[in-house]
């Protein structure tokens, strides 16, 4: 399985497909971090939202990138539970260095402000709580990604379908005075909370929140996959 993950994390690189959500990534960064200074952990949960549909596009392209006949031999190969996780896996991947980059980036930009004192604990705490929300958006976009990929809704238009119902849901239905707030990953609360005071409650709830609905989509990726997908 391994080797699967490596040859799919190689084909989004060789392609050059891994470029365009990166480019977009770091353009609406820049477009982020150029208002002004901000706090790292108010900086950084704002940041997390803006990720999460560009690594969900990520993940569709990672998982379209490889032809049918190709995935059809890779599930001969090693058994259709392992293709099937393994490109989950190579996602995951693909996000994380996404989000490393993320997360350097507003400091090469001066998106961020330093410390105001020797004694001040704001950029620890800021930089944890960073940390936090974006490795809660990874399972949450590559579960969505994976869902709108090829092999799931079978056709390029239902995929881009699924990706802006996914993105525009999590912020409408993520809004304070939501009536159905569990139908989106909480990416919104998530952002409220880096900017307020973040209870060791409140993080551990949204982190299995987080992990639910990531569970409960790629449940349905799962279901969705066609035979021969």
């Amino acid at each position: 399985m391994t080797a699967l993950v490596r040859m799919r994390l190689a084909g989004l690189l060789r392609t050059g497909r891994a470029v365009a959500p990166i480019l977009a990534g770091l353009i609406t960064l820049g477009i982020l971090y150029g208002g002004g200074r901000a706090q790292p952990a108010e900086a950084y949960g704002v940041s997390a939202v803006v990720l999460f549909p560009v690594l969900a596009w990520q993940t569709k392209i990672l998982l379209d990138v490889e032809p049918d006949v190709q995935r059809r031999l890779a599930q001969v190969t090693v058994g259709v539970a392992r293709e099937r996780l393994a490109g989950l896996f190579a996602a995951a991947v693909a996000a994380l260095v996404t989000v490393a980059v993320a997360l350097l980036f507003p400091w090469l930009v001066g998106g961020v402000s330093g410390p105001v004192d020797p004694g001040d604990r704001s950029i620890p705490v800021g930089l944890a709580l960073g940390l936090w929300a974006h490795l809660l958006v990874v399972p949450a976009a590559v579960a969505l990604g994976a869902l709108a990929s090829r092999a799931s809704v079978g056709g390029a238009g239902y995929g881009v379908a699924v990706l802006a119902l996914g993105g525009v849901g999590a912020v409408v239905f993520g809004l304070t005075d939501s009536v159905a707030p569990w139908l989106a990953p909480p990416i919104m609360a998530v952002a409220r909370t880096t900017a307020g005071d973040a209870a060791a409650l409140t993080l551990l709830g949204l982190t299995g929140w987080a992990l639910a609905w990531s569970a409960a989509v790629v449940g349905g990726y799962l279901w969705r996959r066609r035979p021969q997908g």
